[in-house]
């Protein structure tokens, strides 16, 4: 299958790009570049033709001769989408579902979007299912659940979109984030031996792998179109919600002589427990194969062998809101996130 995916620079696409590739896809990506320079690491990936383009700025025959678009390319969590809601808004939700259009159009039959967990939003100790009611609380949030809807409209008889509501990403890659939840406290855990919470940690968070959301997407793409087409899947295990205390004490763990400490109760009411029944059952070959113990200390191995420092850990590159704040500043990009060319 011949696979166009977007943001293959990012924190997920760098490392599903070539897992597709593996799977025996030909694979080519596109990512503007906002997060191309500086990769924590070497992880001997193999390379990418990348086109080298803004999703706002596809056109029809970009798309043209591909069986399947995964598109990951928006801004990518909830402060940055608070930066500019305005903005988030046109490149999170208009530009998506122009992205979905344009396949459609240029004969693309899968597209595969990844959605987010963070549609749910405020939840009770009730476990959320794909046709629970969504409540988004950011920006971020929204784009995610008004793409499904917008999108899921295309579905047709040649045109099969499929949303993976992913739950919070977790792992090492070479274009490494550190703005979420269990890498920040691998990181703080590694840099100062000390996890200190700013609230209770008692809300619930799923959190999956970023291998295992790979293998989410490879298998949405191996699946019977009836099987995935229009559909939205949570993607995760039941076993892997966390309280957030939870996942501090885990990363403590991993990392000996880490003090854990909590505070009150805090402002984020986001908190909710997910069910992921739904994907076992359309998607039976599907499994998690990474859990929050095994993603710490996968991170320690990681910042064992490259000499993590507390510079790096807080480096801008590797929190997306810093690195585009720089960029903003620095007058590489304009006010609407387009490059600035001489």
């Amino acid at each position: 299958m011949k696979i166009l995916v977007t943001g293959t620079d990012g924190y997920i696409g760098v490392q599903l790009g070539p897992y597709l590739v593996q799977r025996g896809h030909d694979v080519v990506g596109l990512d503007t570049g906002f997060y191309r320079d500086r990769p924590l690491y070497d992880a001997g990936l193999p390379d990418l033709t990348v086109l080298r383009k803004d999703v706002r700025h596809i056109v029809e025959t970009d798309l043209r001769g591909f069986d399947a678009v995964v598109h990951l390319a928006e801004l990518s969590n909830d402060p940055l989408g608070q930066l500019n809601p305005a903005l988030t808004f046109r490149i999170n939700h208009a530009a998506s579902v122009r992205l979905a259009t344009l396949a459609r159009a240029a004969g693309v039959e899968r597209f595969v979007y990844a959605s987010s967990c963070s549609v749910y939003g405020v939840g009770s100790e009730e476990f959320k299912t794909e046709a629970s009611p969504v409540s988004p609380q950011t920006a971020y949030a929204e784009c995610k659940a008004l793409v499904e809807r917008d999108v899921g409209a295309l579905a047709g008889p040649n045109f099969h979109p499929t949303f993976l509501r992913n739950s919070t990403a977790f792992g090492a890659s070479p274009s490494m984030r550190f703005d979420i939840v269990l890498n920040n406290l691998a990181g703080h855990a590694w840099t100062s031996r000390t996890i200190a919470m700013s609230s209770d940690g008692t809300p619930w968070r799923p959190l999956v792998h970023i291998l295992d959301i790979a293998e989410a997407v490879a298998c949405v793409l191996s699946a019977p179109v009836e099987a995935v087409s229009g559909e939205v899947f949570n993607v995760g295990d039941e076993s892997q919600n966390y309280r957030v205390r939870e996942v501090a004490e885990v990363v403590a763990a991993a990392f000996p002589g880490c003090a854990v400490t909590f505070g009150p109760s805090g402002g984020d009411n986001r908190s909710y427990r997910v069910s992921f029944e739904k994907i076992r059952r359309h998607l039976p070959s599907f499994a998690c194969r990474h859990d929050a113990a095994a993603g710490a200390r996968e991170l320690r191995s990681v910042f064992e062998r490259i000499g993590l420092t507390r510079a790096t850990f807080e480096g801008r590159p590797y929190t997306r809101l810093r690195q585009l704040e720089h960029l903003l500043a620095t007058g590489q990009l304009d006010a609407d996130l387009f490059w600035i060319r001489d």
